[in-house]
């Protein structure tokens, strides 16, 4: 593609699941294929898997059903597998820019085109202080990451914590934040809603802790934590050590706005680290007072303190319990920080940030991948000849 034609593009993601990366890609290959380009999603997961986020039907799908291992040999043999699958996908599609998501996949995507010469741009999604620890992975990361020809970063902070030479390669681009489809109720139950998936990193044990300690003083409030994962079980266990069933639920993932949003008074972010969050910024949408954990990376960018929100230190329930119940006690604070948040969401109108990612992406056709002035594996090396055979 030169001079503004039509662009054949590929994302590449491990699968259609409920996260907000998924959601992203949703809203960039619709908004490419309205600009008339060409528009391929590639997943490792299997045909018959649920997809969370619809992608524009006149978007190819192509799932290659090739998944992860346990950990190992085994995860060192899956990836081998997936990087020639991947390969022989990409080689067909003869694509002018291939986009991946999310670390593991990002370092996937880079060996897979090895001695291509199409640009590729990596999206990190979430901090790179927490990503993967194991000697291979880091040995990935530092030698892979300067081959891209663009790394996209969500905030600020997280642009300072890459680790790579040339900056200039890092672009900045926030989540987009999308209208709401529908007007939220004026009149809502006291309801705290937390909304992600249930692992350690959201912190929802923070969150049942420090609303245990002030649900005594606050009779009429409860809880709705939205979302699924590996962490229900110790979750509904203390909920029941508390003695809140009638007060705290989980009910699971919800893919409707309307019902989460609908449910809440105010929302709640009790997560350990970040990339974005991309609740916040849709309760904020939605004119929702937030309490936030000021964690890396993401509220700090996006909630002005005292404003649009309150921020409170990460894994600390006392002043998470503190803001809530400072919240919760007065109609006057919530008023107007959700009205404050709705404000302060405009800066992530999802038309402003999905014209930034167009634009990223017709600049990296127009143009040949920058040759790294790093360290990079040799079109000679073992794991290349690894990547290349049949």
């Amino acid at each position: 593609m030169v001079g503004g034609g039509r662009v054949n593009i590929a994302f590449v993601l491990s699968a259609l699941g409920a996260g907000g990366a998924e959601r992203v890609i949703s809203s960039i290959a619709g908004a490419a294929i309205a600009r008339g380009w060409t528009v391929t999603v590639i997943t490792f997961d299997a045909p018959d898997d649920p997809i969370f986020h619809a992608i524009d039907p006149r978007a190819q799908l192509i799932r290659l059903a090739v998944p992860a291992g346990s950990g190992g040999l085994s995860a060192y043999a899956a990836g081998i597998r997936r990087a020639r699958a991947l390969r022989r996908a990409l080689d067909a599609g003869k694509y002018d820019v291939v986009i991946s998501f999310l670390t593991k996949i990002n370092v996937l995507t880079l060996l897979a085109t090895l001695g291509r010469h199409t640009p590729v741009i990596v999206s990190e999604r979430n901090n790179p202080d927490r990503q993967p620890a194991h000697p291979l992975w880091q040995m990935m990361l530092h030698r892979l990451y300067p081959r891209a020809a663009g790394i996209v970063t969500l905030t600020e902070r997280g642009k300072t914590r890459m680790r790579i030479a040339d900056r200039s390669k890092v672009t900045v681009i926030p989540n987009p934040i999308p209208a709401l489809a529908f007007e939220p109720r004026r009149e809502k139950p006291p309801q705290l809603v937390a909304v992600g998936r249930l692992t350690e990193q959201k912190g929802f044990d923070l969150l049942i802790d420090a609303f245990a300690g002030i649900a005594a003083r606050f009779p009429d409030w409860s809880l709705v934590i939205f979302g699924e994962g590996p962490e229900r079980p110790r979750l509904e266990a203390m909920v029941r050590d508390h003695g809140l069933q009638h007060r705290i639920r989980l009910p699971g993932n919800t893919e409707r706005h309307a019902e989460w949003i609908s449910a809440a008074s105010m929302f709640v972010l009790s997560s350990r680290y970040e990339g974005f969050a991309n609740v916040v910024g849709e309760a904020m949408r939605a004119g929702l007072a937030v309490v936030a954990s000021d964690c890396d990376f993401g509220p700090g960018e996006m909630i002005e303190q005292e404003v649009s929100g309150l921020l409170v230190p990460p894994e600390d329930c006392a002043q998470l319990a503190t803001a809530l119940g400072r919240v919760m006690s007065s109609g006057t604070l919530l008023r107007r920080l959700g009205s404050n948040a709705k404000r302060r969401a405009t800066l992530f109108d999802e038309r402003i940030i999905l014209d930034r990612w167009l634009g990223l992406i017709a600049s990296a056709a127009d143009r040949q991948p920058a040759t790294s002035s790093g360290k990079s594996f040799r079109s000679g090396s073992r794991l290349h000849a690894l990547i290349r055979s049949r």
